[in-house]
């Protein structure tokens, strides 16, 4: 029986359900009567939504695998075509019994959530016979800026460089070790990892003040950003110290009266300092 057929009787069974003959001509009439008494303009909407639910169904039934939701939301077949495909991937315990020496440094490295087969590709035959299938690490810089190039999208002290200066022509994993790619030399400047911002100072009245006169960052935020992070004020008088009347720094810095402009406010609520002329 089609699936058409069977889903007009289950319509039939819900409308008429086991009913006699004079309780079905019943029905029909108070029907009909109720039908009337319609306005013409509800009776045409009420067509086309009906026609609307009744292609729905028609659709769903024909669409539908006769699977779908058998273990849950999916083809319960799909779950056999998984199964069926050729394995590729052997994942990172599997590579952690031969490069044990490795897998130590990675998981104290920055790395440590990345897999294996993100840079080296699938293993899952290189398990099977490691000394004829050998997997190679990418040497070329098209690969790592792939995470690592500028983009304003990515979180602020994710580390980024610009690719075209940053060392042209070098293979990073040349000044990086890739399982702990700590940077060779501690940077000297915020805007190795602060780049959209240092790009947004310098554009700023601010551009020649130094990131430390505001931030105080501890030494191993350089090394480890997200564990030792800086501090920035907290009070309006330190802002004051350059924007507050009769201040003793350079004449010509905009300057207000601390205890009536916005008093219940920090100056960068409303004032971005890295531009603070931007409203």
């Amino acid at each position: 029986m089609s699936k058409i057929k069977i889903l007009f009787l289950n319509i039939k069974n819900v409308i008429i359900g086991q009913l006699s003959p004079q309780k079905i001509k019943e029905r029909l009439e108070t029907m009909k009567s109720f039908w009337k008494s319609v306005p013409e303009q509800v009776q045409r909407l009420s067509i086309l939504l009906i026609l609307i639910i009744v292609a729905f169904f028609i659709v769903r039934a024909l669409l539908v695998p006769s699977d779908f939701g058998k273990y849950g939301h999916y083809r319960a077949s799909a779950v056999d075509e998984i199964i069926s495909q050729e394995l590729r991937y052997a994942g990172s315990k599997a590579c952690n019994e031969c490069h044990d020496d490795i897998a130590e440094s990675k998981t104290k490295g920055y790395h440590r959530n990345i897999s294996c087969e993100v840079c080296h590709g699938a293993g899952y035959e290189h398990t099977q016979d490691p000394s004829e299938i050998v997997l190679e690490a990418p040497r070329d810089r098209g690969y790592c800026p792939l995470c690592h190039e500028y983009l304003t999208s990515r979180p602020t002290g994710f580390p980024q460089i610009v690719s075209s200066s940053h060392n042209p022509m070098k293979p990073c994993i040349s000044c990086h070790e890739p399982h702990d790619p700590k940077p060779p030399e501690t940077p000297r400047e915020c805007a190795a990892c602060h780049a959209e911002i240092a790009r947004t100072k310098s554009v700023s009245h601010h551009v020649y003040i130094a990131c430390t006169r505001c931030h105080n960052a501890p030494e191993g935020h350089k090394i480890s950003p997200r564990e030792f992070l800086p501090s920035k004020p907290q009070s309006r008088e330190f802002c004051g110290q350059c924007h507050a009347k009769k201040s003793e720094e350079t004449k010509g810095i905009p300057q207000i009266d601390p205890t009536s402009h916005n008093s219940r406010y920090v100056c960068w609520q409303c004032h971005y300092p890295h531009l603070p002329e931007a409203r």
